[in-house]
């Protein structure tokens, strides 16, 4: 399968700070690719150099066939690009803030309309709303129409569910399946571990660094060690002895759990109950589960920091 995108060798540096060590990524045509990650990974560095809005300092990216210090203006009308911040223009109303995005690829705005109709079937009757004015699942569905009245080939979201409901959230997603059905191949970075199950393939990045890319199912296969789910009514006190386990590999908090990871590779519910007890924390119950993304991201990060 043909790629959409090449990255090879490419570092970003500001002022007093890396945004992006030497990083090597491939995203394969037609498929949904994530980049996992917290605030400060490198994730919106690494969508801004692949939309050619920001120069980088080594290294090269082919995007879409083309070079993207050489072709940039190229690249620019075959790519959809849908910042972090929502950077439409606040006092026009939803049908200006679209009229005007398609007039800058020149596309009329019937035809626009209709290559976008799926999804501003639901802000038509918000129209003539201001933009400033919609909620922010609205606000989300508005920025996707004006990335996509040109039609583009490749489509770049920057942690485009972030401070929407679990509803919008749930909606999001579903539109780019359907535009991923479609054809379109799209790159999409978020903060949540749970979107990756969305994606075909998810790239774990931290502190400026691609940690592993593949397929979510694979990832997860990686994980070593059983996972332990605890619950307890004295959650914070039974992290904090958790992490003095002799025999702990990593522990967080997943949801209303701990997450609890042995590093001799598994470990008995009922020896965990036993041993909270003997230390005066008992816990409610503890099961078995199957490891998430996030118990990866967790595992490989803090191998990250031990190899530093």
């Amino acid at each position: 399968m043909a790629h959409a995108v090449e990255v090879r060798g490419v570092s970003k540096s500001y002022d007093n700070s890396i945004g992006l060590h030497p990083t090597d990524l491939n995203i394969k045509q037609g498929m949904i690719s994530g980049l996992i990650g917290p605030d400060g990974a490198g994730k919106t560095t690494l969508l801004r150099i692949i939309s050619t809005v920001m120069k980088f300092d080594t290294g090269n990216v082919n995007v879409l066939g083309y070079d993207a210090r050489a072709n940039y203006r190229s690249i620019r009308v075959r790519v959809g690009y849908m910042p972090g911040r929502f950077s439409l223009y606040q006092d026009l109303s939803v049908i200006e803030n679209i009229t005007f995005f398609a007039s800058v690829f020149g596309v009329e705005i019937k035809e626009a309309l209709r290559r976008v109709d799926d999804i501003y079937s639901q802000l038509s009757p918000f129209a003539d709303r201001r933009a400033g004015a919609l909620s922010g699942g609205m606000k989300q569905k508005l920025a996707l129409c004006c990335a996509l009245v040109h039609k583009p080939e490749l489509l770049l979201l920057d942690e485009p569910t972030t401070g929407v409901d679990a509803v919008s959230r749930r909606e999001f997603w579903d539109m780019l399946a359907k535009l991923n059905k479609d054809g379109m191949t799209i790159v999409v970075s978020t903060p949540y571990m749970d979107e990756a199950a969305r994606c075909s393939s998810v790239s774990l990045m931290q502190g400026g660094r691609i940690m592993k890319t593949g397929a979510p199912a694979d990832l997860v296969q990686g994980h070593r060690g059983d996972v332990l789910a605890i619950r307890t009514s004295q959650k914070f006190a039974t992290l904090q002895l958790l992490r003095t386990h002799p025999n702990v590999d990593h522990v967080h908090t997943f949801g209303e759990t701990i997450h609890y990871t042995d590093r001799r590779g598994s470990i008995h519910p009922d020896d965990m109950l036993h041993w909270l007890s003997d230390h005066e924390t008992p816990a409610i119950s503890a099961e078995l589960v199957e490891p998430g993304i996030e118990d990866v991201f967790i595992q490989m990060m803090l191998e990250g920091s031990h190899d530093q």
